[in-house]
C-alpha cells in the first residue's frame, strides 16, 4: 500500500469521529502553541538586548580599570585604576586598527538651570565619541576640535535632561550650571533609550574631556576608554593591539598581569543574554509538558480505536493484509493526527505571540526553523505514542479478531 493511500485511509478514519479527534489533538495544539509563544518571547527579548548592546556603539571595544592585588590575591575587576589621558593619547597616536578612540571621564553632578535642577553625570569625551557611539545630535551641533583645545564650557545634553529642564522650549542656546560652573548648551542628542541593564542613556551630558578634567573632575585617572573598529572582524586584532600599547604605556613586565580590562560587544551581549537564554529554555521546557500530555492523549484514543476496530482489523488480515500493513496504517493515523495538531498549534502560537506583543508591549520573534522544529516534534510525538497501539493492532490474531463483537 503506497503512502498516499495510507494517508487517505488514515484521514478518513480520523474524520469519522471529528469531536473526539479534535479533543485528542487539543493537547498537541496547546503544546506546540505554548512552546512557540514561549520561545518567541525569549527570542524577542534576546533581539531587544542585542539591539541595546548594538546601540552602545559600532564595533565597540571598551577599556576599563583592572584588578588590584592584595597579598597575591586578585580583588576583582574594577578595583584598580591606572588609566590616564596619556593612555588615550598613546592609543590615538599608535593604533593602526581603531577608527576612533575617546576617553570617558565621568563626573556626577547637579544641574541647575531651566525649570529647576537635575542630578546626572557629565561625560568628558573627545570628538570621536560621536562616531564611536553612532550618536548624532537632534538639534544644534556637537563640539569641535577648537572647543576641546580651548577647554570651552559647552555641553551637549540628552533628551531626558532636555525634556525635564526645558520642556516646551528649545534647549540649544540655554545656559546651565554644573558645580557652579556655567555651561552653554550647544546641542541636544537624538534619543537612544535604555541599555540592556535598564540605564537611561539619554540622561547624560557630553562635554569636551579637557573641560571636564580641569573644571569638574580634577582627578588624574579616567573612567574608561572607548575604541571602534571598521568591522567586527577587526575587533580581536584591535583588542590585542590595545593591550600591547597599554602594557607598554604602563611599563608592565612580561610576567606581570594587565592592570586594565579590555572587553567588546560580544562579551557584553553574552553576559546580558545569559539569563534570558536560561529563562527561554526553562519556559520552553515547561510548555513542552503539554506536548507530552497531548501524546498520552493520542495513545489513549488510538488504543480505544484499536478496540473499536478489532473486527475491521480481522477482516483486513483475512483478505491478505500483513501485520506490518496494519501497524503502518495505525501509525500513520497517529502521525497525521499529530502533524495536523502541530500545524494548528503553529497558527495558535503565531496568534498568541501577537496577542502577547500587543497586550504587554514585549517584543516577540518567531524563527522559521522553530516552526519546522515544532511540526517535526509533533510528528515525533505521534510516532512515539502511536507505536504501541499500532503494534497491538498488528499483533491481533485474525481469527479472534473476526469473532470479536
Amino acid at each position: 500500500m503506497n503512502g498516499t493511500r495510507l494517508v487517505k485511509i488514515a484521514t478518513q478514519s480520523i474524520v469519522k469521529n471529528k469531536m473526539r479527534t479534535l479533543l485528542t489533538m487539543l493537547g498537541i495544539i496547546i503544546g506546540v502553541g505554548a512552546v512557540i509563544v514561549m520561545v518567541a518571547i525569549g527570542q524577542g527579548a534576546k533581539a531587544q538586548i542585542q539591539a541595546r548592546i548594538d546601540n552602545l556603539g559600532t564595533n565597540l571595544v571598551v577599556i576599563t580599570q583592572g584588578a588590584s592585588q592584595t597579598g597575591g590575591v586578585s580583588q576583582g575587576a574594577g578595583t584598580s585604576n591606572r588609566l590616564t589621558l596619556a593612555d588615550f593619547d598613546a592609543l590615538k597616536r599608535e593604533s593602526t586598527i581603531f577608527t576612533g578612540v575617546s576617553p570617558v571621564i565621568v563626573a556626577p553632578t547637579q544641574i541647575v538651570g531651566g525649570a529647576g535642577n537635575w542630578r546626572t553625570s557629565v561625560n568628558g569625551v573627545s570628538l570621536d565619541y560621536q562616531s564611536i557611539r553612532a550618536w548624532p545630535v537632534a538639534s544644534g551641533r556637537y563640539f569641535d576640535d577648537t572647543d576641546v583645545r580651548a577647554m570651552r564650557k559647552v555641553a551637549v545634553i540628552g533628551k531626558t535632561i532636555a525634556d525635564n529642564l526645558f520642556a516646551g522650549q528649545d534647549a540649544v542656546g540655554q545656559q546651565i550650571r554644573l558645580r557652579d560652573v556655567p555651561f552653554d548648551i550647544i546641542g541636544v542628542l537624538t534619543p537612544k533609550g535604555q541599555t540592556a541593564e535598564g540605564r537611561d542613556q539619554d540622561d547624560v551630558i557630553l562635554s569636551p574631556y579637557t573641560t571636564v578634567q580641569t573644571r569638574l573632575s580634577g582627578r588624574q585617572f579616567i573612567t574608561q576608554i572607548l575604541g571602534a573598529t571598521a568591522s567586527k572582524g577587526d575587533i580581536p586584532a584591535a583588542e590585542q593591539e590595545a593591550r600591547g600599547i597599554l602594557r607598554e604605556s604602563h611599563k608592565l613586565a612580561s610576567y606581570e598581569a594587565d592592570d586594565f580590562t579590555v572587553r567588546d560587544q560580544t562579551e557584553l551581549a553574552q553576559a546580558a543574554q545569559g539569563t534570558t537564554q536560561v529563562m527561554t529554555i526553562l519556559l520552553a521546557a515547561i510548555a513542552s509538558v503539554s506536548l507530552l500530555v497531548g501524546g498520552i492523549g493520542i495513545m489513549n484514543i488510538m488504543l480505544v480505536s484499536v478496540t473499536e476496530r478489532t473486527r475491521e482489523i480481522g477482516i483486513r488480515m483475512a483478505v491478505g493484509a500483513r501485520g506490518s500493513d496494519v501497524l503502518t496504517q495505525f501509525l500513520v493515523e497517529a502521525i497525521v493526527m499529530s502533524v495536523v495538531g502541530g500545524v494548528i498549534g503553529v497558527g495558535v502560537g503565531f496568534a498568541g505571540s501577537l496577542i502577547v506583543q500587543r497586550v504587554t508591549g514585549w517584543g516577540t520573534a518567531i524563527a522559521p526553523q522553530m516552526v519546522l522544529l515544532a511540526i517535526g516534534f509533533s510528528a515525533a510525538v505521534g510516532i512515539f505514542f502511536g507505536f504501541y497501539p499500532a503494534r497491538k493492532a498488528a499483533a491481533l490474531d485474525p481469527i479472534e479478531a473476526l469473532r470479536y463483537e
